[in-house]
């Protein structure tokens, strides 16, 4: 995956008291996930443990951003009913949740009328935006991603990812 600016690690460390993810997709195809994903649709058991080889990195990077004052929130826009990936990535959210993220879902049907912006993005203080780039099958495009910081595209992200999260149904609540 080729970059378009500073990478996701640089801009979290730089991150002085908010990241919230915004994901629209309803399927991702991305390598480092491919086989716990293939392992999960054939057997329905999912890598839930944060110690895990797997788990470890992500649970460490948001354990220790938590930990120095950031606010980690995701907000996932899903059609219904959802698709594998999405049973597949609401199964291993209990690991997102332990780490210190906070998680919400909200049905598409129920996002019309928000101003969403075109790609996944990450919103670092509100200020700094890094779009996630995906090709049609899932899997990361060239460029992977890119960051922006123009005052009118941070707000645009922000108050979508704001929409999204008012509405949205805590993770605890909500069931595939």
């Amino acid at each position: 995956m080729s970059q378009n600016g500073p990478g996701f690690n640089e801009l979290l460390a730089a991150a002085k008291h908010s990241a919230v993810h915004l994901e629209l997709r309803d399927s991702y195809d991305v390598g480092d996930e491919a086989e716990d994903f293939e392992v999960w649709k054939r057997t329905g058991r999912r890598d839930i443990d944060p110690a895990s080889v797997y788990w470890t990195p992500w649970v460490d990077l948001m354990r220790n951003s938590v930990a120095r004052g950031v606010t980690v929130r995701r907000a996932r826009v899903v059609s219904e009913p959802v698709t594998d990936y999405i049973r597949y990535e609401h199964a291993g959210t209990v690991v997102n949740l332990h780490a210190g993220e906070q998680v919400r879902w909200l049905p598409r049907r129920q996002a019309s009328d928000i101003a969403l912006p075109g790609n996944d993005c990450w919103v670092f203080d509100g200020e700094i935006v890094l779009f996630n780039h995906f090709s049609g099958d899932g899997n990361w495009s060239e460029p992977g991603w890119e960051v922006r910081s123009e005052p009118a595209v941070a707000g645009l992200a922000s108050a979508a990812f704001e929409a999204v999260w008012e509405r949205g149904i805590p993770h605890e609540k909500y069931t595939v």
